[in-house]
This record gives C-alpha cells, structure tokens and sequence, in this order.
C-alpha cells in the first residue's frame, strides 16, 4: 500500500523515520516535502500535497506530520475526499479508521513520543473501516456535501 507523508519542520524528524518504518514494514511511502529542514516553513503545501495525493490514488493512505497535528489535520481536510483524523492514543487512531474510514491520519510530533507515533502510524495502517451501515451513512452525509459544495465537482 502506498502511503503518502507530509510534514513541516515540527514533524521533519518524526516523518523521516516514519518514511524509513513504512518502508522496512512493506508499505509504499511517498515523500510530498518538506524536502530539507527550514525552521520556519510552512505546513499547508506539504499537508495539502500529501491529501491530494491520497484523494487521486483511491487505496492508498496519508500521513501528515506537524507540532500538533491540528493545524495539517485542518489542511489535509481542505481537499475533497479526504477525512483526515488527528491521533494521540491507540483507540483514536483504530476509531478513525474502523468508524470514519480515515484515509489521513494527523500526528503532533511534539504531542506524542517516537515509539508511540510509529504504534500510532501502524494501527491506522492495518485497521479496515468497519462498513457498517451507521458509519456509511455518517460519511455519505459529508461526501453529499462536498458534492454539492463545490458544484458535484468532487471525486468520490
């Protein structure tokens, strides 16, 4: 599975590792920037990369790395067709993935350890989406107004 990362400086070291886990553990990851350390730069055209890429390759899965995760997790949610999900423990990176079929998870690198963002990272990898009728209902609702938002533009 592809999985595509994005991060600021605050998660540069936090997604260069992770770059290294997926790929040790099987995964496909793509790197959309930053490409070099710049303690200033900003999150949203790497966040905004990573999100796209998700939305126009269905199947695979983002990750997007800053100092909370708040501000990527609102930047991710920005493209059409993502539902990007912050995480800070186990069951809110399996819930986000079991109930809201998250195709994007948002991590602090300053919220969590190493350890537990690679846990993290790993159960929104392997969890499935549960299909239940509630949660496709759930996300019918937002994928009907995305659609309608941007004028039956969005590709579901």
């Amino acid at each position: 599975m592809r999985v595509h990362l994005g991060s600021d400086h605050a998660g540069f070291e936090l997604k260069a590792h992770l770059l290294g886990w997926l790929g040790a553990h099987g995964y496909e990851p793509v790197d959309h920037g930053a490409e070099t350390y710049v303690s200033d730069d900003d999150y949203p055209p790497y966040c905004l990369a990573a999100a796209q890429a998700v939305v126009d390759e269905p199947g695979s899965l983002g990750i997007v790395l800053g100092g909370s995760g708040n501000g990527e997790q609102i930047a991710a949610n920005k493209v059409p067709g993502v539902r990007a999900a912050l995480a800070w423990d186990d069951e809110t990176a399996r819930l986000a993935r079991q109930h809201n079929d998250a195709n994007v998870l948002s991590l602090g690198a300053r919220m969590v350890t190493l350890d537990q963002a690679t846990r993290l990272v790993e159960i929104f990898c392997v969890t499935p989406f549960s299909g239940d009728e509630r949660h496709l209902r759930r996300i019918r609702l937002l994928t009907d107004y995305e659609r309608v938002r941007d004028g039956g533009n969005h590709r579901a």
